[in-house]
């Protein structure tokens, strides 16, 4: 029986995605040839990109004028090449502080210019969401993160600003429903809602590019990459295959409004055991919870190995906290199924039954 995967990341599947990936690994596509052997240059997987693409498009919403792209070094290369893309030589860029990974990308951004934190919630151990930051005018772009695994809190809307919004969704993408028009740049890391690890999901308006001033190498470049349609190296074929797998298997689902539904069910279910047991207390303030990374410990640590043992026996995998916080993340990404939620709610229970 498969375990309950509760991991951050690299996460959760469908089932039927895994079985298909598989059986591509031995013959894709009835080319009696495996699916990481065949030349990306080939129309079968050419045929696979576009496809990847289109339904990125038509998931997300999105009108005419953006790109989508499927390149590689995850959400800490967008760190780098966000910058280097949009950040002008003399310019600054703003940037919302709410977690490790902000935190990450505040860092690379300084290696280029003048870079503004409007707002930070390290002040508190990031188990909250700022509120009534002001952005700069004269900013090149606005960067935010939108859900933070570690801490377990979510960005409930988004600011108005004149400057390119930019956000990373790499732990909430399809997850719930935006009006991603908004936003001139999304980027996401696959392996947390929407494939293997290996590949990033990059959306780009396109009219926001080529105004830095900078030379820009290309392997950087988005004009570069969005000219070669993400074929500028090769790309990662195996996890941007699993990555269409995924979107089409959303799309049957329902598209992001179903999952949407799913998932605050999930949500609902993990956080009224968190605010109703009185062994444990959730870590992040209750109006920034995540929908997707429910972070929470223990009252009393002396009954860790009691409820460690619990949860285990029960076929739960990953639950463990981040070691910035400690005690326990439950990672309810669209893939997992409500009934693992419960099996861990039982859990809880069945500690509160032991120790009563």
């Amino acid at each position: 029986m498969k375990k309950h995967n509760f991991s951050a990341g690299p996460s959760i599947l469908p089932q039927e995605v895994i079985k298909k990936a598989a059986d591509a690994l031995l013959n894709f596509n009835g080319l009696d040839l495996s699916l990481i052997e065949v030349s990306h240059r080939s129309k079968e997987f050419v045929d696979v990109m576009d496809k990847a693409c289109n339904l990125a498009k038509e998931l997300l919403n999105l009108p005419s004028g953006y790109s989508v792209l499927f390149l590689q070094g995850g959400a800490s290369l967008e760190f780098l090449r966000v910058p280097y893309n949009l950040l002008k030589i003399d310019g600054k860029a703003a940037y919302l502080d709410t977690g490790t990974w902000s935190s990450n990308a505040i860092k690379e951004a300084k290696t280029f210019g003048n870079v503004e934190v409007v707002a930070s919630s390290k002040d508190k151990g990031y188990n909250y969401i700022p509120k009534n930051y002001a952005i700069p005018a004269d900013a090149d772009y606005f960067h935010c993160t939108s859900n933070n695994t570690i801490y377990g809190t979510q960005l409930k809307s988004f600011p108005k600003t004149n400057s390119p919004l930019i956000c990373d969704m790499s732990s909430d993408i399809f997850s719930r429903q935006l009006d991603f028009s908004k936003f001139d740049i999304i980027y996401a890391g696959a392996q947390k809602n929407m494939g293997p690890a290996g590949t990033t999901l990059i959306v780009i308006k396109d009219e926001i590019l080529g105004k830095s001033g900078r030379k820009i190498p290309s392997i950087l470049d988005y004009q570069v990459h969005i000219a070669k349609e993400s074929m500028f190296n090769t790309p990662a074929v195996f996890a941007v295959y699993v990555s269409m797998l995924t979107l089409e298997w959303l799309k049957n689902l329902g598209g992001i409004p179903a999952i949407e539904k799913l998932n605050e069910a999930k949500a609902a279910l993990i956080y009224a055991e968190i605010d109703r047991n009185p062994l444990f207390k959730g870590y992040s303030e209750k109006e920034d919870r995540s929908l997707m990374n429910a972070t929470f410990n223990l009252v009393d640590e002396a009954n860790k190995e009691a409820f460690d043992k619990l949860w285990s026996t029960a076929g739960i995998s990953g639950l463990k906290g981040h070691r910035s916080v400690g005690g326990y993340r439950a990672s309810i990404y669209n893939a997992l199924p409500i009934e693992s939620v419960q099996v861990l709610v039982d859990a809880m229970k069945q500690l509160e039954k032991q120790l009563s």
